[in-house]
C-alpha cells in the first residue's frame, strides 16, 4: 500500500475537500482524492462548484449586469454613458482568474491542514473479511495505486443530466461547461430547461446581448418555488431582461448544422413548433456521480435513481463508509454538501478519536436556503404555501414589496417582495420567500429564524435598520398579523 490514511475522501468538492480539512483539524490523518484537471492538466479542486458551476457562473452574472446597468440602466442616476461595450474574452478571462484563484487556495487550506491531496479517480474496493480498513484504488489515466483508510467519505458530486437525442459538443449544444467559455454572445441562444442553470446561464448571455429563448417541460414555471413568487418572477424576467419562456414543451428532435441547431418540439398546446438557435444550451438538472465508484465490487447500495442510499447521519450500508453532497439524497446544493461534510467528519472523529464534540445533529434539511442568482433574485427556505395547502397546514401570510422600500428606490431595483408563512396558531415561522435585490444575502435572517423555532412576531420586534433592504423583512413579518407600517 501506498498511502494509509484514517479517512479517505472521494471527492474534492464542497462536500469534500471541506469534509477533508475538518477531519484534519480534529486530527485524522487524511487523503482528498479528485480527478478534476484545468485547462493546463493541473489538479484543480472545488470540484463542479468552484471549476465550473456556482463560482464562475456567478462571476459571469455580474459582469453581464455590470454591463446591463451601464448599457439600460444608469442613466436613471444621471449618469451618462455612450458608445458601451462588452468585451466577452476578458470577462472570461477575469472568470477564469477567479476561479484559479479559490482553486489555489484550497490547495493551500490543504497544506496548511495537513491533508494530502491525490489526482485521480477513485474506486471502492471490496473489503475482505480480515481486514478491518477499506482499499480505494486511484487512477490518474496513467497509473493506478491503492491507499487504505478506517473510514471513506464519498463526495463524487454530480454530473449533468443527457438528453438521449443528443451529444453534448460544447460548440453548438452546450452543457454548464460551455455555457461558460463562450467567445462571443450569439445571436439567439435556446436553452432547453428552467431550472437554476438555465435562468442563470440564460441571463447571462441575454443580458450580453443574445436573443433568448428557454424551453420547459414542466407545466409551471418553477416549480420548486412558491407559486406566487415563481408567477411574479416570471412576468419580471420576461420583461427585463426579455427571456422568452414556454413551459409545458415536448422535445421531439434537435439537429445540428454548420451554422445553427434546429429544435422541433410541441408547445403547451399540443402544436408543433421550431425553433432555430446559434447555441444551445441543455439544462436538465444533474444526476449523481457514481458511475466507475465500484458500488458492484463494494456491495455500496444505490437507490433506484443512482443515488447512495444512506440514513440520515449519512452513513451508507458499508461500515465506516460515508457519502454526501450531491451524491446522496436532499437538494444539490454546495452549502448542504458542506455541511453533511463537517457533520460526518465530527462524527468521524467522535468515534475514533473520543473527541468532546456535542452530539452530531443530522442536517436540517427544512433551514437549507436555496438562491437563484438573476436579476431580480430568488431565494426560499422552508415551506412554500402550495405544500402547506396539500398538508392541510393551517397558516397566515405577510408579504411587503420592495417598491415601497427607501433603499430600494435608492438603488433603482424595486421589483419583487417578501413573503413570510407562518403557522396559524402558534406563528412559528414556517417559510419565507423572496424576489428582489440581494435576496440572496437577506436569506440568512431567514435561515436564523427558522432554526431558532422563531415566530414572525419574533422578526417583528427586531429592530432593523434605517433605510435597508433588511426592513422588506421586517414589515412582510408585521404584516403577518396585519401591522405594517409602511403600506
Amino acid at each position: 500500500m501506498s498511502e494509509i490514511a484514517d479517512v479517505a475522501v472521494i471527492g474534492g468538492g464542497p462536500g469534500g475537500y471541506v469534509a477533508a480539512i475538518r477531519c484534519a483539524q480534529l486530527g485524522l490523518s487524511t487523503v482528498c482524492i479528485d480527478a478534476w484537471k484545468n485547462a493546463r492538466g493541473r489538479a484543480s479542486l472545488g470540484g463542479t462548484c468552484l471549476n465550473v458551476g456556482c463560482i464562475p457562473s456567478k462571476a459571469l452574472l455580474e459582469s453581464s449586469e455590470q454591463y446591463f446597468q451601464v448599457k439600460h440602466k444608469i442613466s436613471a442616476h444621471g449618469i451618462q454613458v455612450e458608445n458601451a461595450t462588452v468585451d466577452v474574452p476578458a470577462m472570461i478571462a477575469r472568470k477564469d482568474k477567479i476561479v484559479t484563484t479559490f482553486t489555489t487556495g484550497i490547495a493551500s487550506l490543504f497544506k496548511k491542514n495537513k491533508v494530502k491531496s491525490m489526482l485521480g479517480t477513485g474506486r471502492l474496493l471490496k473489503r475482505t473479511d480480515k481486514d478491518d480498513t477499506w482499499r480505494v484504488e486511484v487512477n490518474d489515466g496513467e497509473h493506478k495505486q491503492t491507499i487504505q483508510a478506517r473510514y471513506v467519505i464519498i463526495a463524487t458530486g454530480s454530473v449533468p443530466r443527457q438528453l438521449p437525442m443528443i451529444d453534448i459538443d460544447n460548440e453548438k449544444i452546450l452543457d454548464n461547461v460551455g455555457a461558460l467559455d463562450l467567445p462571443e454572445a450569439p445571436a439567439h441562444l435556446g436553452v432547453i430547461g428552467a431550472g437554476v442553470i438555465g435562468l442563470e446561464m440564460g441571463s447571462v448571455w441575454r443580458r450580453l446581448g443574445s436573443e433568448v429563448t428557454v424551453l420547459e417541460a414542466m407545466p409551471d414555471f418553477l416549480t420548486a418555488a412558491d407559486d406566487q413568487i415563481a408567477k411574479e418572477a416570471k412576468k419580471i424576467f420576461s420583461k427585463e431582461p426579455g427571456l422568452a419562456i414556454h413551459t409545458g414543451i415536448e422535445i421531439e428532435s434537435i439537429k445540428t448544422s454548420k451554422k445553427s441547431v434546429s429544435v422541433q418540439y410541441r408547445d403547451a398546446d399540443g402544436n408543433g413548433q421550431k425553433l432555430e438557435v446559434d447555441k444551445l444550451i441543455v439544462a436538465i438538472g444533474r444526476v449523481p456521480n457514481t458511475a466507475d465508484l465500484g458500488a458492484d465490487e463494494s456491495d455500496l447500495d444505490l437507490d433506484e435513481r443512482g443515488f447512495i442510499a444512506v440514513d440520515e447521519y449519512c452513513q451508507t450500508n458499508l461500515t465506516n463508509v460515508y457519502a454526501v453532497g450531491d451524491v446522496v439524497r436532499g437538494p444539490m446544493l454546495a452549502h448542504k454538501a458542506s455541511e453533511e461534510g463537517v457533520a460526518v467528519a465530527e462524527a468521524i472523529a467522535a468515534r475514533e478519536k473520543g473527541h468532546q464534540l456535542k452530539s452530531t445533529e443530522p442536517v436540517n434539511f427544512d433551514t437549507i436556503p436555496w438562491v437563484i442568482y438573476t436579476a431580480p433574485e430568488i431565494a426560499w427556505v422552508g415551506k412554500t404555501e402550495q405544500a402547506l395547502k396539500k398538508a392541510g397546514v393551517a397558516y397566515k401570510v405577510g408579504q411587503f414589496p420592495f417598491i415601497a422600500n427607501g433603499r430600494a428606490r435608492a438603488m433603482n431595483a424595486t421589483s419583487g417582495f417578501i413573503k413570510v408563512i407562518a403557522d396559524a396558531d402558534t406563528d412559528r415561522i414556517l417559510g419565507i420567500h423572496m424576489l428582489g435585490p440581494h435576496v440572496s444575502e437577506l436569506i440568512s435572517e431567514a435561515v436564523m429564524a427558522m432554526e431558532f423555532a422563531a415566530s414572525s412576531e419574533d422578526i417583528a420586534s427586531i429592530v432593523h435598520a434605517h433605510p435597508s433592504l433588511s426592513e422588506v423583512l421586517h414589515e412582510a413579518s408585521l404584516d403577518t398579523n396585519k401591522r405594517a407600517l409602511h403600506i
